[in-house]
């Protein structure tokens, strides 16, 4: 079967193009729900409320809705590069009409590359943490390295089965999130009222610090630029699709987590864990072998979506020519030595440095508000070459640069607890993509003259 035949078997809508794309896209965006009530629940300064647990999943129900769904599934995957996505692919598209935006792509792409490197991090040990609710004693760090450095390893010799193997597994990931979730909602069926955005508005305007929340709040929809960067291996169909039933089993489970808190006020403590206290005792184990299945898919899917963003900035000039290896005929399977290895050198420091997923809740985030920036600016000028009219183009980035420059603002106030770390990583990225891209611009103008 030639190249051609694999990639449509894979993009058109059916069954197997499903489980693919559940195996591919979800990983970052699917794996949420391991740290993100963590996070909030250790950010409540003013105490435990059913008002505060309400407002914080109401945020997380209307990011998922407003930013996932409606920026990125419904708008932007229809800014297809030759069914290619991503932010580079949708600076392609316009360069030629606005070819200074490429500062923004290449921001974008920095800042995209440096969340590549803290999402394998905190997903794999957040996953591993899941093992000292067995025992205190279980040294963490060494489990999560040995995880991180096999992920690495077997880059050399394809992901041929990315799709195939892991898509089932992510279905049963995604089932037990909602299984759990609804174990839990029935408890505290109150708990529904975290649809009503009254309370998410309530949260953020009266809960003290209840604006700096949203840093948190940010961290269930990171994966969603990541969505749009596999547009090109799944295709538009196969993701809308999925995501129905990805969205429906990630709001269950918080809700469920978010039940669960409120029945458990006084059972709370520092690093208390819902997603791992919502698990029956006797399913545990199980629980936190499927987390950690899934962490690794996450991984797996960010250090490929890193080598497609290298790939495409080869190509657009960006990034110097390095080697690139092809082991398996699927399209996008690619294999970069150079990055692979640095990518590897990069997750092992942040895991040394940071030790818990606590510690990296703040690093997490910031970058990826960046991207997200980036790619609304660069959408503004795509639906503006295809002749959207300018005054619902007006409406879009006034509302995605509201809600973006409030996640922005939020997680900054986490920059010397951590976030620090990811800006110096996009920094320096940047600063190679601007230096190539200038050199080439000199190299060009010396051949004319």
């Amino acid at each position: 079967m030639n190249s051609k035949l694999k990639t449509s078997h894979i993009t058109k809508l059916t069954l197997t193009g499903l489980i693919v794309t559940l195996g591919i896209v979800y990983g970052d965006l699917g794996t949420s729900p391991l740290y993100v009530m963590k996070a909030i629940v250790s950010g409540a300064t003013a105490g435990i409320s059913s008002d505060f647990i309400f407002g914080a999943i109401s945020c997380i129900i209307w990011t998922l809705t407003l930013q996932s769904t409606l920026k990125y599934v419904l708008i932007t995957l229809r800014a297809d590069n030759n069914g290619e996505g991503g932010i580079f692919s949708l600076y392609a598209l316009i360069r030629k009409k606005k070819r200074w935006t490429f500062v923004l792509a290449i921001i974008g792409g920095a800042a995209l590359l440096a969340d590549g490197i803290i999402t394998p991090s905190i997903t794999v040990i957040s996953a591993v943490e899941g093992l000292n609710l067995f025992s205190n004693s279980i040294s963490v760090v060494p489990i999560a390295l040995l995880i991180i450095t096999a992920i690495f390893v077997i880059q050399q010799f394809g992901t041929k089965l990315l799709g195939e193997s892991f898509g089932p597994i992510m279905f049963i990931w995604f089932l037990m999130l909602g299984v759990l979730g609804v174990s839990q909602i029935v408890n505290y069926p109150q708990i529904i009222n975290a649809f009503n955005p009254y309370y998410a508005v309530k949260l953020l305007t009266e809960y003290p610090g209840g604006f700096l929340l949203l840093g948190a709040v940010f961290l269930c929809t990171t994966g969603a630029e990541a969505l749009y960067s596999d547009l090109g291996h799944c295709g538009l169909a196969n993701i809308r699709v999925t995501w129905i039933y990805v969205k429906i089993c990630l709001i269950l489970n918080y809700l469920g987590q978010g039940a669960w808190v409120l029945n458990n006020v006084g059972k709370i403590v520092g690093g208390t864990n819902p997603f791992f206290m919502i698990m029956p005792h006797w399913f545990l184990i199980i629980g936190v072998f499927i987390s950690t299945a899934a962490a690794v898919i996450a991984s797996q899917a960010l250090i490929s979506g890193s080598y497609t963003i290298i790939s495409e900035a080869i190509l657009l000039n960006f990034w110097p020519k390095v080697k690139i290896s092809y082991p398996t005929t699927i399209k996008g399977q690619m294999y970069i030595p150079s990055v692979n290895w640095i990518l590897y050198a990069a997750c092992v420091c942040v895991i040394l440095f940071f030790q818990e997923s606590s510690n990296m809740e703040a690093a997490y985030g910031l970058s990826i508000t960046i991207t997200m920036l980036m790619t609304t600016l660069l959408l503004s000028f795509y639906l503006r070459l295809r002749k959207i009219p300018i005054f619902y183009i007006g409406i879009f980035l006034l509302t995605y640069l509201c809600i973006e420059g409030s996640f922005l603002i939020a997680n900054l106030h986490k920059f010397s607890k951590g976030g620090w770390v990811t800006i110096l990583i996009a920094g320096i990225i940047f600063f190679i993509m601007q230096i190539y891209q200038q050199l080439r611009f000199i190299h060009i103008i010396l051949l004319k003259n």
